[in-house]
């Protein structure tokens, strides 16, 4: 696999699949893929890895923006962050970092790490924490695996550095979002440092998958229903955006999102709850679809996911969900970022469970089977 080179040709596509595997969140795609498409042409293209290329004591540096994406919009960052936490992560761990990782696929946090992979001449692993976008730093595959998050580096727009010790991954949340929120509510960091013998502990393939699904999306005739083929998805409402309340505190995007279904489903109307992500759909009060299961907002013509800080009233979209990565159907995974952990009283039921199957011969997307920490 070493021998596949991320292009900037690939850059629009792939900023297409992260937008989709954001489900609202991860920011928004726009100033990255320009960021990434200016790394990449002057460092050159990025090769894109797998843990199988690694050596087991090879160093791995997760990165991912921490704090609320509508922040992001306003504070764009210096360029220099990247560089910064590399230096951090090697002065305190006395080696060499070996290659970048995407902590999330979703969004901008999944698209970013292209360009920083750039900058600092490294490859990128065909990897990530999660499948997908979660608001929270202990919402990823590493930690349901039981890799502790012991030493989380953090650097702001201005280069204000900090090294956190936590002495758990709650608090590694707890700590980072608040040194966040006083930067600004947007930072970058680097927790989770891996080496090559954690293959066990992360979700394979997010890179290939987002440059997939993007290249569909941008190719399909009829992008929407490809999208469900692809991802084995529910169409859950297709109508137009009645309201948005939207609201940045505590380092997050909270609120909700009302959409007055037309066409079939005419009379309907969906509520889907936000933190940063989309979190939970209800229609009456019943459950159609939640965390950790993946809700995408799209635009109804084009397919292109719509991030929840450029949501507005009016936009003809159609609301997806489909199935999470197996791992986060487990005790510990429900545990992490189930309904529970977003503080609903409801139970989870998987989305396939709950709302009418996808047409026939519907593709669900790749996993990897993987026994959590106990």
């Amino acid at each position: 696999m070493a021998d596949i080179l991320l292009t900037r040709s690939d850059l629009p596509d792939l900023a297409l699949g992260c937008a989709v595997f954001g489900t609202g969140g991860g920011g928004d795609t726009a100033a990255d893929l320009l960021a990434a498409d200016h790394a990449l042409a002057v460092h050159g293209d990025v090769p894109l890895i797998g843990f199988a290329d690694l050596s087991p004591d090879s160093l791995v540096l997760p990165l991912s923006m921490i704090g609320a994406p509508t922040a992001g919009l306003e504070m764009l960052g210096s360029g220099r962050e990247a560089a910064t936490l590399r230096t951090e992560v090697e002065r305190a761990t006395g080696r060499p970092v070996d290659a970048v990782m995407a902590l999330e696929i979703g969004g901008a946090n999944g698209l970013a790490p292209v360009g920083w992979a750039a900058q600092l001449g490294l490859p990128l692993l065909d990897a990530d924490g999660m499948g997908r976008a979660f608001p929270e730093l202990q919402m990823v595959s590493m930690h349901v695996m039981g890799v502790p998050a012991d030493t989380v580096f953090m650097v702001d727009a201005l280069g204000n550095t900090a090294t956190l010790r936590p002495v758990d991954s709650a608090w590694s949340e707890r700590w980072a979002r608040a040194l966040c929120v006083a930067s600004g509510a947007s930072a970058l960091i680097a927790d989770y440092q891996l080496t090559g013998n954690d293959g066990h502990a992360v979700i394979h393939g997010s890179v290939s998958r987002a440059l997939r699904v993007g290249r569909l999306l941008r190719t399909a005739e009829r992008p929407v229903d490809a999208l469900v083929a692809e991802l084995g998805a529910t169409r859950l409402v297709t109508g137009t955006v009645e309201d948005v309340v939207r609201d940045t505190r505590d380092g997050f995007v909270k609120g909700a999102l009302h959409v007055r279904g037309h066409g079939t489903d005419q009379g309907r109307s969906l509520t889907v709850d936000l933190q940063n992500e989309n979190l939970v759909v209800r229609e009456e009060g019943t459950v159609l679809a939640g965390v950790p299961d993946l809700i995408g907002v799209l635009d109804t013509e084009t397919g292109t996911a719509i991030p929840t800080e450029a949501l507005r009233y009016g936009q003809r979209v159609t609301v997806l969900a489909w199935p999470c990565d197996p791992l986060w159907r487990t005790p510990r995974g429900l545990e992490t970022a189930g309904p529970a952990a977003f503080g609903y009283s409801h139970p989870y039921v998987p989305v396939e469970s709950t709302a009418p199957a996808a047409p026939a011969g519907s593709a669900t997307p790749a996993v990897h089977e993987r026994q959590p920490a106990r």
